[in-house]
């Protein structure tokens, strides 16, 4: 085995601590030996063995005196009082004294040592922290290598994340098969004239695996991938980020073929204005970015990946053709997709043989693969608790309760008449879903309180994917909502705060049927709303007249209105039914959707 040598200290390092020892040497250690030689006594001590002729040496400093006793063996110190016969008491004794004598430096000389030599040294320590900073940095300049991309290096390697890895997103992956066969067959693409887009954009919401794909990419090519979040090319000092772009670029012209990916590439690629307190050094570091994309050719075998959840806050220099050539949409998994994922991430752990997974990716409708991933591992966990060595159906069944709602909250403890109203709110919802056509069939009931703040809840699971809805069917779904208020007043002829959250969903529909998707006769196929984020919460503003929003408003109240009376409506129509259900429901606190639809068929 090779020995390491241990690098040589530079010869300014073994300097800096001789003079620091010194220095301790001199403040601490030396007066402490003066100070256990010196003995302090009093002033009218002094007078005494002056008038007894018991002095030998005598200074007089301008705060204290020291002296010596007959023979010079002792040193005394006092402090200095008003005498003015202190001289000639001095004399009379026979003692040798003198004042101290202070010196005052010339101006030249003041000049010199505070001030050019402390200049000086600090000028020459400057100059040696730079050369070494300039050393560690390559030569190049780079104050600690802030130039430089530091961006992470994947290399060739047989485990590394392929295809059949990521599951789930079949479209995604069949536009990204392209790009691998490129890098595996550059000729046939030169053959014919055709060059390969610079870049690709994946664009999606948070979990639905966008960095994986790159991963996968570069897996299934077996080439070098580079992987850098667009956060760390923003520095503090200005030319940073742009220094580590022409970094990055120049490390994978050198690598070629390869993959770049830039995460969250929307920290760099913001649309650029004119206005006052922008950030140049996004801006550089952007107009580096451009200028580097536009530096080599389709064929150069050097693939820019970027992923982000923002796209519509991308400058359009970024995305036109020429640069990101390519948008491939990652989207949340369907039904089947979320049953493949379920199964990628199952081989991980131990799971029973009966596990319905198509059952579990129907309860996780709407979910990421993030999200998926976590219910898998939230499954095993809970496996681990109840001292199993598998994870069973009811294990990931209740996951899915933890990642919606919150883990159970043991100690909240409900008084007799809030378990009551919750029960009697919770099958409102359930009652009112099951008394009308094309709503989701109801999975599970329960009023057991969830740390998310949820002190019950009805769980709805569609059959099969659902990307459109009627007017219709919204119109039942915003009924679904009050059904629990509805239940409420019936049952007590009061209401409580436990729907807020219902009221709040319920609200969110009545404007979108109203303001954007043309549900209403008034305003027909009219946008009065404009949707932005759409990937990360859907942030929505109005853009009408003051006149047309309290008109929106008054219309979502009618509209709200409705669908409340039609749900109180089905409650007393079915008023025996409700009372049973919530006295079996305040009993066993969870029911399935099958407990449920057994007893309302009776």
């Amino acid at each position: 085995m090779k020995e390491v040598k241990t690098p040589k200290k530079p010869l300014i390092f073994y300097y800096a601590i001789v003079i620091l020892c010194l220095m301790l040497f001199n403040s601490l250690i030396m007066p402490w030996f003066a100070q256990r030689q010196i003995q302090t006594v009093d002033y009218g001590t002094f007078m005494t063995m002056t008038d007894e002729q018991e002095v030998g040496l005598v200074e007089v400093q301008s705060n204290q005196i020291l002296f010596t006793n007959k023979d010079n063996s002792v040193v005394y110190k006092t402090g200095r009082m008003e005498d003015p016969q202190l001289v000639y008491r001095l004399k009379d004794s026979g003692a040798i004294f003198s004042e101290e004598i202070v010196e005052e430096m010339s101006p030249l000389t003041s000049l010199l040592f505070y001030w050019i030599l402390p200049m000086v040294i600090f000028i020459g320590i400057g100059q040696l922290m730079r050369k070494r900073m300039m050393n560690k940095a390559g030569g190049d300049g780079m104050m600690f290598g802030m130039g430089k991309s530091n961006a992470k290096v994947y290399v060739k390697s047989s485990e590394g994340i392929h295809f059949r890895d990521v599951a789930g997103e079949d479209e995604a992956k069949e536009s990204l098969t392209e790009i691998v066969d490129y890098l595996h067959n550059p000729a046939k693409y030169k053959e014919i004239g055709a060059s390969m887009p610079k870049g690709v954009l994946l664009v999606g919401p948070p979990g639905t695996g966008k960095t994986m794909l790159a991963k996968a990419v570069a897996g299934e090519a077996d080439v070098p991938f580079f992987s850098m979040s667009g956060s760390e090319f923003v520095e503090m000092f200005v030319g940073m980020g742009a220094s580590k772009v022409r970094d990055l670029f120049k490390q994978a012209k050198e690598k070629a073929p390869c993959i770049v990916f830039i995460d969250e590439i929307d920290a760099i690629g913001k649309k650029r204005d004119n206005q006052l307190g922008g950030n140049d050094e996004r801006e550089q570091t952007l107009n580096q970015l451009l200028t580097e994309m536009d530096g080599f050719e389709g064929n150069s075998g050097v693939i820019i990946l970027a992923a982000t959840n923002r796209p519509e806050s991308l400058d359009p220099a970024l995305t036109r053709p020429g640069r990101f050539d390519r948008r491939i949409p990652v989207e949340l998994p369907d039904l089947q997709g979320r049953e493949e994922i379920l199964k990628v991430h199952a081989k991980k752990i131990k799971v029973a043989d009966d596990v319905d997974f198509q059952k579990i990716a129907r309860m996780a409708s709407g979910a990421s693969g993030a999200e998926l991933a976590n219910i898998v591992n939230e499954a095993a966990l809970r496996a681990v608790r109840n001292n199993r060595s598998v994870a069973t159906q009811s294990d990931l069944e209740e996951s899915i309760e933890v990642v919606i709602a919150g883990y159970q909250k043991k100690n909240a403890i409900l008084t007799d008449q809030e378990k009551w109203t919750i029960a009697y709110h919770e099958i409102g919802h359930a009652l009112v879903a099951a008394k009308q056509t094309q709503s989701a069939p109801v999975q599970k009931i329960t009023i057991i309180p969830r740390t998310s703040g949820a002190l019950g809840y009805t769980l709805q699971v569609e059959e099969g994917n659902k990307y459109l809805m009627t007017k219709e069917e919204i119109e039942n779904k915003i009924a679904t909502y009050t059904g629990g208020r509805a239940a409420e007043e019936l049952a007590f002829g009061t209401i409580s705060t436990g729907a807020s959250n219902d009221i709040e969903q319920a609200t969110k529909l009545a404007r979108a049927m109203i303001t954007r998707y043309g549900m209403s006769k008034d305003f027909d196929m009219v946008a009065m709303e404009t949707l932005s984020n759409q990937y990360l919460g859907g942030d929505s503003s109005l853009t009408c007249s003051m006149q047309t929003q309290t008109e929106i408003d008054r219309q979502v109240v009618s509209l709200i209105k409705q669908q409340h009376e039609k749900a109180s409506q089905i409650l007393m129509e079915n008023r025996e039914k409700l009372d049973i259900l919530s006295k079996y429901l305040y009993e066993k606190e969870t029911i399935t959707g099958e407990e449920f639809m057994s007893i309302l068929n009776q």
